[in-house]
């Protein structure tokens, strides 16, 4: 028997597994699930081209099945892809998810247009499809296009989502639902806020979990005041990544297992039946960062940001790595090489990374008044 107190995605399988969606509705924890699904390494798998014949989650997962622990090494397979792989493969042997169709699975990685960029639709036996987009890998690409969002919009990943998103639209006949998870919930919202007015009126729910939101001049677009009420926003109670920039949509807070940055990690999401365990408030950590990096951002102008955030990255790439994961190995190394690239840069660039770097600091010493002084909320009821 599940345990509801601290029940999860992996849980909701055994709970709700034996349903079909004619019998138990859509509800918030399948689009969560949905949008880990869109973190698959789906190439060859799927077909690029969306529509209703492609393979069911069970043709995919015996796919996935072909490939043993040396398969998943040679193809570069983190701990995490295998744990995704491993819970698709037992949503797959449910009732529920088994027969869901996955096609136009369009997966594009460029370092020169700083792009990560994945996304594919899923056709349910009720005849809606659920469109997921994929959140940010580890790569450093895929953060460099997370920090240019503060500078600039549209970001290559968010044209290409408002692209794919029509492009279904015209090949999936039914309602539609569009979500992902981390910078996935922001492509989703983007896609759908740009979408033509023949896709909007189809549109049932957007759901952007626990990713960043957006400047105000894009909030101000029509498409955002067509979609409200259709718009579904959940970050856990220490959110950092989906209370960055600013949100038109209300968002529900929902609970964790986790701590502080740990609870981004979709399988640390509480729930209860078929809805996830809610809480009142972010907790003041959550709240902390909030307020100093939109109030960081608020002192730059975007030209400042964008030359900071090309700095900073241009440091990163001085050690060779492709992914974060990298930075643990030959740390020594990393580090030399990282100072030494902060010490090649020209005199106007280092006094513009000094400086800006002081801003946070001097806004980090400025809003520490919003952590109490004898322990953090933790945002329980």
């Amino acid at each position: 028997m599940v345990n509801t107190k601290t029940a999860n995605i992996e849980d909701y399988l055994a709970w709700r597994g034996d349903l079909s969606f004619r019998e138990g509705p859509f509800n918030p924890v399948d689009n969560l699930i949905f949008s880990v699904f869109a973190y698959l390494p789906l190439d060859g798998f799927v077909p690029p081209e969306p529509g209703r014949q492609g393979p069911t989650a069970a043709d995919v997962a015996r796919e996935f099945a072909k490939l043993d622990a040396r398969a998943m090494k040679v193809r570069g397979f983190s701990e995490r892809m295998a744990r995704h792989i491993s819970f698709f493969r037992q949503a797959a042997e449910t009732r529920r998810f088994a027969g869901v169709r996955l096609s136009g699975f369009q997966n594009r990685f460029d370092k020169d247009e700083e792009t990560q960029f994945a996304a594919v639709s899923f056709s349910l036996e009720d005849g809606s499809h659920y469109i997921a987009f994929r959140g940010t890998d580890s790569t450093v690409v895929g953060w460099k296009e997370d920090f240019n969002m503060s500078f600039m919009t549209p970001v290559p990943a968010q044209r290409l989502a408002a692209a794919y998103l029509e492009r279904a639209a015209q090949k999936l006949h039914g309602k539609l639902r569009i979500g992902g998870h981390s910078k996935g919930g922001n492509l989703a919202v983007y896609g759908a806020v740009c979408s033509s007015w023949w896709t909007r009126r189809r549109i049932l729910g957007v759901y952007n979990n626990d990713g960043p939101g957006f400047d105000k001049a894009t909030i101000a677009k029509d498409g955002f005041r067509a979609l409200q009420g259709r718009l579904y926003a959940y970050v856990p109670q220490s959110s950092i990544i989906g209370m960055l920039l600013e949100h038109s949509e209300t968002y529900t807070i929902v609970q964790s297992t986790q701590k502080g940055i740990a609870q981004h990690d979709p399988y640390s999401w509480t729930l209860r039946g078929p809805a996830f365990v809610c809480v009142d408030t972010v907790t003041d950590t959550s709240r902390f960062i909030d307020t100093t990096i939109k109030e960081w951002l608020g002192s730059l102008p975007p030209e400042e940001r964008r030359k900071f955030i090309d700095a900073l990255f241009d440091i990163l790439e001085a050690t060779d790595i492709t992914s974060f994961s990298e930075l643990s190995t030959n740390w020594f190394q990393r580090a030399r090489a990282m100072a030494d690239a902060i010490s090649n840069l020209d005199e106007e660039s280092r006094t513009m990374l000094m400086k800006t770097l002081g801003l946070l600091f001097d806004t980090i010493k400025t809003n520490l008044k919003l952590l109490v002084p004898f322990g953090e909320n933790t945002g329980n009821r």
